[in-house]
């Protein structure tokens, strides 16, 4: 069981682990009066939860997950939260998932290897791999599914983020933020953090150490996460 401030992962039966990726994006997305929120591929439920207890509270989040027994975990994570009623979980695929809401954020921690080797264990693909959810279809629902203003943000790798954002651009969407993150300073960039507008406009460019010194997280990854994480 993983411990935050305000609730509870229980991830063993997830094929989706808890991890730094989740909990970095579920800090850093925006979702300051933002009434509709979307999260696709929710694993275990954790970025649903991070946004449930960031956002207001008749903020109301729909969970897609695709996986049985990933869904039904995020299911009993969020029943065991503080906000049971403010999260819905859906035993969906994005491509199938149909409602006349539209959303004001879209946010996804999406498979990222195209081309790379597959994992032996066949519960373990589906997180990793784009096959269950290609880039063009994560984009495409989300253009579909959100509101004229609303946002799209997920985390990725290096190479990755730079090919997404370059496919984005033929969905009219642009990034409005664009924040990297590295272990430490002599370290190259390890993931994205992007978020897409509907407009063009000027972009939010930032970065994120994990470490400042020795194993010493940096006050900005502390500032990030103080809300979640025990220790802090």
């Amino acid at each position: 069981m993983f411990r935050f401030k305000k609730f509870n992962i229980e991830d063993n039966r997830c094929a989706h682990k808890v991890g730094t990726d989740g909990t970095l994006l579920g800090a850093w997305v925006n979702v300051h009066n933002e009434k509709h929120l979307l999260d696709i591929g929710t694993g275990s439920g954790l970025i649903a939860l991070m946004m449930a207890q960031r956002s207001a509270t008749d903020t109301r989040i729909d969970a897609l997950e695709f996986s049985m027994p990933d869904y039904s975990q995020a299911n009993d994570n969020v029943k065991h939260s503080p906000w049971p009623t403010k999260i819905q979980v859906h035993h969906k695929r994005l491509q199938d998932f149909e409602t006349l809401k539209r959303y004001d954020h879209i946010v996804s921690n999406p498979p990222y290897f195209n081309n790379s080797f597959k994992p032996p264990v066949a519960s373990r693909v589906a997180p990793r791999h784009t096959e269950t959810l290609s880039y063009t279809e994560l984009l495409e629902h989300s253009k579909r599914l959100l509101t004229s203003t609303g946002k799209l943000s997920v985390i990725l790798p290096y190479t990755e983020g730079l090919q997404f954002i370059r496919l984005a651009e033929t969905f009219h969407l642009y990034p409005s933020r664009q924040w990297g993150f590295r272990a430490r300073k002599e370290k190259p960039i390890e993931r994205w953090l992007l978020e897409f507008s509907q407009q063009q406009e000027n972009v939010d460019e930032g970065e994120i150490l994990l470490y400042e010194q020795d194993d010493e997280w940096s006050l900005d990854y502390k500032r990030l996460t103080r809300e979640f994480y025990l220790k802090l």
